[in-house]
């Protein structure tokens, strides 16, 4: 695009060449780029454009471009910003997603970028508009709006502002409060406090009391009345006032407009994806939202016009200035627009480059010994290993005949048939030593249907008597996920099946009964040598089933053969061998290599016929996306949680993570307990929407996963605090913990004192640690093998409590000491009922506890790798990349970025260390790729 670089302005220079977020504000009408440190300030007055780059784990960069338009900016200046903004995506190629961002009306996607919120500020830079002075402390009020897109917006300092609806931030020198509307809802509540834990940090130095107050409780504790007296005395508050932020949008049967030469044209047709043209740009009026779609080959001028004539459709429909406006490019819709149509078929052009899976620690199987005929000279075989299991736990494995299941044998453990449905349960110890399960149900893809239903509903039933502690998987064939697959070294799928339902069915069909035989000819194909993908599948016996690129195992009477690939690796050959061993025990094995075969081997295939030397493509793995579920009035509502971390797992909600490599359906403890057996059935629907949509596979794994039970392959998508699921309570006393002592070593400090509201919390919390039975009506769903969450919950618990009793220069109050007392007494009768530890160690322990899977930051040996590089520790960039023409010995190659100056570190991932190992660690692993230092 020739003309894009006519029309580039300079201040876009060098935009987008790495992950993260580069803000510019609209001043004398050109773009100025923001200083990092003012990221987040947003003045009402002004203009801004945001660009937000990602890198999705093919390496491509993908763009979203919004430009946020301030109450108080002139039209001049938003459509300034308009324009520019498509310059900017012009600049990067013409594909980035574009969003209108209307102040208090924000999209939660670019509220994600600024968690946990922006506070817009009065005045501004252009236009004249005064700027404030920040330097001198003003007590501001506050509402906070959202259940995770927290929209938090300044009101006039006044009694009058506040209602019973809303919850209200008041923010003074001293001290911070939260106002709980009697009316509010309990995880708006909860993210009020993450806002407060912003005002803290960033206008507190880190240091206040915090106080929360309760609409219509009058406690007789000063934090009520000191809230009260800074509005001139307690007087009852009215009723709320009708408000433009209160206003739902309507959402009107759809319309499709063509843009000419920036006149709009009414497309009174069905909407289908084939109305679309590449040369045109199109306006999907969908009342409450629009959508401006731009084909990929339309002109640069084409889209500012198209830009100009959105607006201008703005001020002529009477639409509120606040409408958000989402432009999206050929090829980048998102499942949102795709799904106004009523056809949008999904093409496979991704391509198959993608790697399979996320989040996954870089690590090579190599395995030692000698097979008779490999050749030593094959490539090795490298794949990353994702979060698997423990090992040493206990393995069940049923299975299903009709409405009953059958236990295999030991010997058999591995050995599934296409025909048959099991019932898999492995019982483990994580790493902080408490028992979990993991249950899945595995359906054969020539199974009947009759058996799948009994063998879904036995699992459930399983799943129900343990109290819902397992993870609850739904596999098929062909589609199992790494941590399953670990479970059995081999994993071979059979042909036929064992149960009646399926001998039954093959019968009434008239067809062969194809079952894997003891004695007689069955070809057998190595798809994979690693822990994590080794399963083996029988095949066809026939010739053409061989392939160059894999070893196979043919079973022909009382012979058994090693057929060995010319381009197949040495880890497949050694894996062929135990596959032989596992299938007929004690049986000599005979090895040919590829184009050395005799007569027997060909005869026992029915004679030889030309084979495939291609490999098989991989599946198309895709960024995981986090989806929130609600029923009202019947509907089932789903909104993406965009930037998701942990603290967006809401104890209320149903949530669904979609991995593509894996669905898993999240459920809070505080879930209705109809919603909970409803999992899977939402589940379902989601994969059926996705189908649609996205291209997902209908027999992606499905898991169904409880809050306190998340498996180490669920926590690796987020930056996961174990200890979080220790505390008990709805969102709001959950959060309330953690700002008030319970809080993690890596997040902020202290809170201060907070007076008795934090001492009350902090007993509660520890009264819930050591009495789970006395926990009020919504937490006793979770199970009870849980138990007191051992010594790390009750180090939590001491943690709190020394936190809140022990406050450095704070007055004894009435009732203190009783306080005290009771604690200690809890602390007693649960420390005097488990096992004695008398040794400084075990306590210590107790507090230390950390299960090594769950570090982030890598621990690194400095001493070695100084030995071995003369006494330096930190490397050139140039040095640690992996094509690197000088590279660094004796390092840890899977921790390259580690041995990166500080400066450097920053210059090549955009962030510093800190920052970077707080990322879940799939995205550490995708930008450590895009950096070749992987």
């Amino acid at each position: 695009m020739s003309s894009a670089k006519q029309v580039l302005d300079p201040a876009f220079q060098g935009a987008g060449q790495k992950p993260g977020t580069e803000i510019w504000r609209i001043e004398d009408f050109k773009p100025v780029p923001l200083p990092k440190s003012d990221y987040g300030k947003f003045y009402c007055g002004d203009s801004y454009i945001v660009l937000q780059t990602t890198c999705n784990r093919g390496g491509a960069y993908l763009f979203d471009i919004h430009f946020w338009i301030g109450k108080d900016s002139s039209q001049d200046e938003a459509g300034t910003s308009a324009i520019k903004t498509v310059e900017l995506d012009s600049m990067l190629g013409g594909r980035a997603v574009q969003h209108r961002e209307p102040q208090g009306y924000e999209s939660d996607k670019f509220i994600s970028y600024f968690k946990p919120c922006i506070i817009p500020m009065e005045g501004g830079f252009a236009s004249g508009f005064r700027k404030p002075e920040e330097e001198k402390f003003e007590t501001r009020l506050y509402i906070c709006k959202g259940k995770r897109a927290i929209r938090v917006k300044e009101v006039p300092f006044a009694r009058s502002s506040l209602n019973h609806d809303d919850v209200f931030i008041l923010d003074t020198e001293k001290k911070i409060y939260q106002f709980n509307g009697a009316n509010s809802n309990i995880q708006e509540r909860a993210k009020a406090l993450e806002v407060i834990q912003h005002l803290k940090d960033k206008y507190h130095e880190g240091v206040c009391d915090v106080a929360i107050v309760d609409d219509g409780k009058l406690q007789a504790e000063s934090d009520s009345g000191e809230f009260w007296v800074v509005f001139g005395g307690f007087a009852p508050i009215g009723k709320k006032a009708p408000c433009d932020d209160d206003v739902i949008l309507e959402t009107t049967p759809t319309k499709l407009y063509s843009v000419n030469n920036g006149k709009l044209t009414l497309e009174d047709t069905v909407l289908t994806k084939s109305i679309l043209e590449n040369t045109k740009c199109f306006l999907l009026d969908c009342g409450s939202e629009l959508y401006v779609w731009v084909g990929r080959v339309t002109q640069v001028d084409d889209r500012k016009a198209a830009s100009v004539a959105v607006e201008e459709f703005i001020v002529k429909q009477n639409r509120p200035k606040t409408t958000r406006v989402t432009q999206v490019i050929q090829g980048y819709e998102d499942h949102t627009f795709k799904s106004k149509f009523d056809s949008w078929p999904v093409s496979n052009a991704a391509g198959a480059s993608a790697e399979d899976g996320r989040g996954k620690v870089a690590a090579m199987l190599k395995k030692k010994g000698d097979v008779k005929g490999a050749s030593k000279n094959s490539p090795t075989v490298n794949e990353e290993v994702p979060p698997l299991l423990e090992v040493g736990g206990k393995l069940e494995v049923w299975c299903v005949d009709g409405s009953a299941k059958t236990a295999l044998p030991k010997e058999d453990l591995g050995k599934f048939h296409s025909g048959d449905c099991y019932i898999v349960l492995y019982t483990y110890h994580s790493g902080d030593k408490r028992e979990e399960f993991y249950l899945t149900c595995w359906i054969g893809k020539n199974s009947i249907l009759e058996d799948q239903h009994m063998a879904l509903q036995i699992t459930n039933t399983i799943w129900n008597s343990m109290k819902a502690r397992p993870v609850l998987g739904r596999i098929y064939q062909g589609k199992e996920p790494p941590q399953f697959i670990a479970l059995f070294q081999p994993m071979v799928i059979l042909k036929g099946g064992i149960s009646c339902g399926y001998k039954n069915s093959v019968q009434e069909k008239g067809l062969p009964d194809e079952t894997y035989p003891g004695t007689g000819v069955a070809l057998v194909r190595i798809d994979g040598t690693p822990i994590h993908n080794n399963k083996t599948l029988q095949v066809d016996a026939v010739s053409t089933s061989l392939s160059s690129t894999n070893c196979f195992v043919l079973q022909s009477g009382n012979s058994v053969f090693i057929w060995i690939g010319n381009t197949s690796s040495y880890e497949q050959q050694q894996w062929a061998a135990k596959v032989a061993e596992f299938l007929k025990p004690g049986v000599a094995v005979k090895h040919c290599k590829e184009g050395t075969e005799s007569s027997s081997f060909w005869s026992a295939l029915g004679g030889k016929q030309n084979y495939s030397n291609i490999n098989a493509t991989q599946d198309v793995v895709r960024e995981p996306h986090l989806y929130t579920f609600s029923f009202r009035n019947g509907k089932l509502e789903v909104t993406e949680v965009y930037n998701f971390s942990q603290d967006d797992l809401l104890t209320e909600d149903v949530m669904v993570l979609d991995t593509h490599a894996e669905v898993f359906v999240w459920m809070g403890q505080c879930v209705d307990t109809k919603e909970k057996q409803m999992a899977f059935e939402i589940g379902e629907k989601y994969i059926e929407h996705a189908l649609t949509f996205e291209g997902l596979a209908p027999d992606v794994p499905l898991y169904k996963v409880s809050e306190g039970n998340e498996p180490c392959f669920f926590r690796t998508y987020f930056s996961w605090d174990s200890t979080r699921s220790l505390i008990h309570g709805n969102s709001f006393q959950k959060k309330l913990s953690l700002l008030f002592g319970m809080r993690s070593e890596s997040g902020p400090k202290g809170s201060g004192d907070g007076g008795p509201t934090q001492r009350a919390s902090a007993l509660a919390a520890l009264s819930s640690a050591f009495n789970p039975s006395s926990q009020d009506k919504q937490s006793t769903d979770r199970p009870q093998s849980s138990g007191d969450g051992g010594p790390t919950q009750r180090a939590s618990a001491l943690a709190a409590l020394s936190s809140s009793l022990n406050t450095s220069g704070s007055q004894s109050r009435p009732g203190q000491g009783s306080q005290r007392a009771a604690a200690v007494a809890a602390l007693s009768n649960s420390v005097s009922s488990q096992s004695p530890r008398n040794d400084a160690e075990g306590e210590a322990a107790e507090f230390d506890m950390v299960d090594e899977a769950e570090r982030t930051e890598p621990d690194v040996s400095r001493e070695e790798t100084a030995n071995e590089n003369g006494g330096e520790t930190i490397f050139s960039y140039d040095r640690l990349i992996s094509k690197s023409t000088d590279p660094v010995r004796g390092i840890d190659y899977k921790r390259r970025e580690t041995y990166l100056s500080d400066t450097e570190f920053q210059t090549v991932f955009g962030m510093n260390k800190e920052e970077f190992y707080q990322q879940p660690r799939w995205k550490q692993e995708l930008q450590k790729r895009k950096a070749d230092l992987f």
